[in-house]
């Protein structure tokens, strides 16, 4: 195996997002879904993610092969973990194992010295990134996350809501009480200005597609974050969440039929969303819905360089 000469790595910069969303929907388009997760994971991943903790460009590198995009990286998700997409035309090849092994090093010299292990993560099909990993001394420790989809066929049911509870897009003003119904949903640390500044006036993020259940107080009980793909005419969920105090009422079921409807308007024909594999009430709630698990993705892990 061989690395081009001309394959180079440089920091992201936000003006690149439009480009890298172009490029990792024509590589689904070329080689399938098994090496790529949805293009909405780009920005969720680079800015809600990885929340202001560093420049982007610190923590995001493009590489290039003369001139066009070969692959992307995103290091120190979650504090310890990274993502590498690499263009179809080098998977297993040793230009990806470069890019692998600088992710490795990028995230293992920036995370938190507490943290042991280096990880990524891979759909159990792509048996080329395994192999690679392998070959970088990675080793799978759990099944990470279930990746689940359902056709977008016109079998929607209207949303249902209680009494008093609104259906709506997000608006900038949203921002605080968004950031504590992320903080009561997941066990996060958001502020309002946080999350205004790193997610909602980055690229990428559109407030429309922010989908957010109104209590009859006037506090944000439940939200979903929509994204869609045209070039393959799937879209993606990526996050969906209930504040803790607003739970088990079906209010997430309510913001995501309301959003697959607005998809399927704008010509998805598919949606996928993926959950922790440990996370059973999300598993009944898309179960629900008509999801069905198509694929799992496994964690792999390193000891720290």
């Amino acid at each position: 195996m061989t690395v081009t000469a001309d394959l180079t790595m440089r920091p992201y910069a936000d003006r690149d997002l439009p480009l890298l969303r172009r490029t990792v929907a024509e590589w689904i388009t070329e080689a399938g879904r098994c090496a790529y997760d949805h293009i909405g994971e780009l920005p969720h991943r680079i800015y809600e993610n990885l929340r202001g903790r560093r420049p982007v460009g610190e923590l995001v590198h493009v590489w290039e092969d003369r001139g066009a995009v070969a692959g992307v990286a995103v290091n120190l998700r979650f504090g310890a973990a990274f993502d590498v997409f690499t263009a179809p035309s080098l998977r297993g090849t040793a230009a990806e194992l470069r890019m692998l092994r600088t992710a490795y090093e990028t995230t293992g010299r920036l995370m938190g010295a507490d943290e042991p292990f280096v990880l990524t993560d891979l759909f159990d099909c792509d048996t080329t990134r395994a192999d690679l990993l392998t070959r970088l001394g990675f080793a799978r420790f759990r099944v990470w996350d279930h990746v689940n989809e359902r056709e977008l066929d016109g079998g929607l049911p209207e949303p249902s809501l209680p009494p008093g509870f609104v259906l709506r897009g997000a608006r900038l003003d949203d921002a605080g009480q968004l950031a504590e119904a992320r903080n009561h949903s997941f066990e996060e640390s958001w502020t309002g200005d946080l999350y205004r500044s790193a997610v909602m006036e980055k690229p990428g993020y559109d407030p429309a597609r922010e989908i957010v259940v109104e209590s009859p107080e006037g506090r944000i009980a439940a939200f979903t974050v929509y994204w869609t793909d045209e070039r393959n005419r799937i879209g993606h969920f990526e996050p969906v969440g209930t504040h803790r105090d607003f739970q088990r009422r079906g209010l997430a079921r309510a913001a995501m039929l309301y959003a697959m409807r607005r998809m399927a308007d704008d010509g998805m024909t598919a949606v996928t969303v993926n959950h922790n594999a440990e996370n059973l009430a999300a598993a009944r709630l898309y179960a629900s819905l008509g999801f069905v698990r198509r694929h799992e993705t496994y964690g792999f892990r390193r000891a720290r360089p």
